[in-house]
């Protein structure tokens, strides 16, 4: 059914009414009127907190904000995704990644097929493969066990395993050391090769048709390698895949048996909890991966249960759309305070950006509004000291998204101490600001002249009123990085259901590929380049007369 325009709904109206008072709203200012400001606008899920008090709204702008998410049908949409319906359109799929963490013993049928049970079949042979693997009992054809992983992938099946293994860094297997290739740049695959052994090297190829051109690329280079030193037959004792083309993985010379499929109505950027995690799962374990699976089945029961009013994904989602239309933010900048997590804000750049950079909606019609922002960033303290400044003083007001852990997995004396004390001034900074009267006592306490302190005091102020959300977990255990993923998938969800937009294709990257393959035929061959416009064309001259220097 079509949707109609997002500014005409009755609510959208309402907040855009509201807004024109809101952008005026100190936070300050909200903080003193109102004691109980930080326990009203706080919630608790799945072993989360969210703050969202440090917003630029108040109680009647998140009842506002709510009324918009029921009549744009986020509550219908969402439940139609967990029964399996074929919400992505434009490829006429299922939406089931909730599906890849349900408990054994759940059952979901879509088109006759028991999910549950597929999935849970994939699941014991992970866990058969990755406990022979990390008990020693799966030897290299030289007879040594397994000593490094190379996960070869692009996109979702490099971005998710790779930041959820560095993650959950202090659960990883002391023998096994995890590398990741997805660059079609031969430099990336160069410089994992030189850190392995082939007699003790697994690659794992993730493709799920095993025909991805930069996958297909850098295995097929990591399999001459490997060729260097070993023979055709020992392949299968040194690669796997996950992937569903039969015939193409026993081409490549992997064994069937160790094929691990997935299926179409998983989304690469949504593929993590798959056989794509298969390098998570022999790094942690498969029990602390299927706690993974179990937190992120936690926050989905949240999601799909709780009332809006109290749903954390629900939450996050509105204040993020409030802060994109009406106080025109163009950009979310991620800052988790945990070092762990420094690749978080790359897999959210994929799984919002890929899933919400749309400009039309699901029935074809140009958008009215923004959508997505740009998101990006960087862990604290180290943001603080490259890009902070622009976001305390700069000319446009970026939202952040702080994320920490009370305790720490460490027992390093006084760290953990300093990164809250540092996440949590930063917070109340953006919120605060220093105005020039507090900047002048600064000023006038250093004992300064009266021109001096004229002369510097434009300097030292900081407007504040920049939102932000902070996101608690007690410590990131394998349950706790489940739900924050699963969190933020919810998110980006429900802010689709409120542009209208398919968040679950991505046709927008599929025409750089087309046009490479043009172009690499015309680098490597002696076709002359003419059909493009006199800057690639040109381009492509360069590279070519570069080849033969």
């Amino acid at each position: 059914m079509r949707q109609p325009a997002l500014t005409s709904t009755s609510s959208f109206l309402a907040l855009a009414s509201h807004a024109t008072d809101a952008r005026n709203w100190q936070m300050r200012q909200l903080f003193a009127d109102d004691a109980q400001r930080f326990p009203k606008l706080t919630v608790d899920a799945a072993g989360l907190f969210l703050d969202y008090s440090k917003n630029r709204l108040d109680g009647r702008t998140v009842e506002l904000l709510l009324d918009l998410a029921r009549e744009r049908g986020v509550e219908r949409l969402r439940d139609a995704m967990f029964a399996g319906e074929k919400i992505n359109l434009t490829e006429q799929r299922a939406v089931l990644h909730t599906a890849l963490r349900m408990p054994r013993g759940k059952s979901l049928v879509v088109d006759g097929q028991d999910i549950g049970r597929d999935v849970h079949a994939v699941l014991d042979q992970i866990k058969d493969f990755t406990d022979r693997v990390r008990s020693g009992a799966w030897l290299g054809y030289t007879g040594k066990p397994i000593t490094d992983v190379i996960n070869i992938g692009i996109g979702g099946s490099d971005l998710g395993p790779k930041m959820a293994v560095l993650a959950l860094r202090s659960y990883s297997h002391p023998r096994l050391k995890m590398h990741f290739v997805s660059n079609v740049d031969g430099h990336d695959m160069d410089a994992a090769l030189a850190q392995v052994n082939p007699e003790t090297t697994l690659f794992i190829v993730a493709s799920k048709t095993f025909t991805t051109a930069e996958t297909m690329l850098n295995a097929d280079t990591a399999r001459h390698w490997f060729l260097q030193s070993a023979t055709e037959a020992d392949l299968p004792r040194h690669f796997v895949a996950v992937s569903t083309n039969k015939q193409a993985v026993s081409a490549f010379g992997i064994d069937t048996a160790n094929m691990f499929p997935f299926w179409d109505w998983v989304g690469g950027r949504y593929s993590v909890w798959s056989a794509i995690g298969l390098s998570l799962a022999l790094a942690v374990g498969f029990g602390y991966f299927n706690d993974f699976l179990a937190g992120a089945h936690a926050m989905d029961e949240h999601f799909r249960t709780a009332p809006l009013e109290q749903n954390m994904p629900v939450l996050l989602a509105m204040v993020g759309f409030w802060n994109r239309q009406f106080l025109d933010a163009g950009s979310l900048s991620i800052a988790p305070y945990h070092q762990d997590l420094s690749r978080f804000p790359a897999y959210l750049q994929q799984l919002d950006m890929e899933s919400n950079g749309k400009r039309v909606t699901r029935g074809g019609a140009a958008v009215d509004t923004p959508t997505c922002p740009v998101v990006w960033g960087e862990c604290g303290t180290n943001a603080q000291h490259a890009y902070f400044q622009l976001l305390h003083q700069g000319t446009d007001v970026t939202p952040m998204d702080f994320i920490a852990t009370l305790r720490a997995t460490h027992d390093l004396a006084g760290h953990h101490d300093a990164l809250l004390a540092n996440c949590f001034a930063q917070s109340e900074a953006f919120m605060k600001g220093k105005t020039a009267e507090e900047a002048r006592a600064d000023l006038q306490a250093l004992n300064l002249s009266a021109a001096e302190i004229e002369a510097l005091l434009p300097h030292k102020v900081f407007p504040g009123n920049r939102p932000s959300n902070t996101i608690l977990m007690d410590q990131l255990t394998p349950s706790a990085l489940g739900a924050l993923i699963a969190l933020y998938e919810h998110k980006t969800f429900v802010q689709g259901a409120i542009w209208d937009v398919n968040s679950f294709d991505q046709w927008g990257v599929e025409l750089g590929k087309v046009l490479a393959k043009n172009i690499q035929a015309e680098l490597t061959g002696s076709v002359q380049p003419e059909r493009h416009d006199s800057s690639t064309n040109g381009l492509i001259v360069m590279a070519k007369a570069a080849q033969h220097l």
